[in-house]
């Protein structure tokens, strides 16, 4: 697996409620555990922060939508840092009430993003899209509230979690679909066996060539930057934070040395976490 399974039972705080990816990645990381759902990212998140939750599993990067932008801007000024990361494919399906058939269904509705990466399906159908909270929140909802001529798109769990029946399997536009999720926790993991990442974010002191000169720091050392990111500041307009993935764990000589430099050179560097690769998407498949 990703990361290092917590040996007793954990609760694992996640954006949703059942049947959502991100209760299947909170699960994932905790086999034994609980996943334990709120309605937002900062109630997640702030679950973790109180205790309330041993770990809070976020979305932070979908394969074809990009970055999701709240949990790295939550990551910023937290205590908590990256313990594990999951990656989930994700597969929508178009479920209903039992009986339906699917020249019934005229109004779908799903999370904004499952809408978007299911519109060569849902144009075919010339079905209505309905924006809602998220995938597993509309399946639950029609479960409860029903109507003639609707539908959900979402995963097969959410279909079981709720009496639904899947109407048509795997509807999204393009095949290669997953979600990177970040484990968060208080704890800091020492290297284990197999490849690890180092997530890190910066700030320059904006003066020529200062982002370049910190940049030059990981192939100096010998490292692999898998991710580079900007995101603008929120205390200081037209300044920028750079998030940035690199392969390796910090307890390793030349990624320490390499932080090190960086925090000499750049204005700001807050270190985000050292924790074990998720699989790569062809071990996934």
């Amino acid at each position: 697996m990703a990361v290092t399974k917590p040996t007793t039972p954990v609760r694992v705080a996640y954006q949703g409620v059942s049947g959502a990816f991100s209760e299947q990645a909170a699960l994932e990381f905790a086999p034994e555990g609980t996943a334990v759902g709120h309605a937002t990212f900062e109630e997640a998140f702030r679950a973790a922060v109180k205790e309330e939750c041993t770990h809070a599993c976020l979305p932070v990067e979908n394969s074809l939508a990009g970055s999701i932008n709240q949990t790295y801007d939550l990551l910023t000024d937290s205590v908590l840092h990256v313990v594990g990361e999951q990656v989930v494919r994700v597969h929508h399906n178009l479920l209903a009430r039992p009986g339906t058939r699917i020249e019934d269904v005229r109004r779908v509705y799903s999370h904004t993003q499952a809408l978007q990466q299911c519109q060569a399906f849902i144009r075919k159908h010339r079905f209505e899209a309905v924006t809602d909270f998220d995938t597993a929140g509309a399946a639950k909802l029609l479960s409860e509230n029903g109507g003639e001529g609707k539908a959900a798109i979402a995963s097969k769990r959410a279909a079981e979690a709720y009496g639904l029946e899947v109407l048509a399997e795997n509807i999204e536009d393009l095949a290669f679909n997953y979600t990177r999720f970040f484990v968060l926790g208080s704890d800091h993991p020492t290297k284990g066996v197999g490849p690890h990442k180092t997530s890190l974010v910066l700030a320059t002191r904006h003066r020529p060539g200062d982002l370049v000169d910190c940049l030059l720091e990981f192939p100096q050392h010998g490292i692999n930057m898998t991710k580079l990111e900007s995101r603008p500041r929120r205390d200081k307009p037209w300044s920028y934070l750079f998030y940035i993935d690199i392969e390796g764990h910090v307890d390793e000589p030349h990624v320490g040395s390499a932080l090190s430099a960086l925090m000499r050179k750049a204005a700001f560097v807050k270190f985000l976490g050292s924790y074990p690769a998720a699989p790569s998407i062809v071990e996934i498949d």
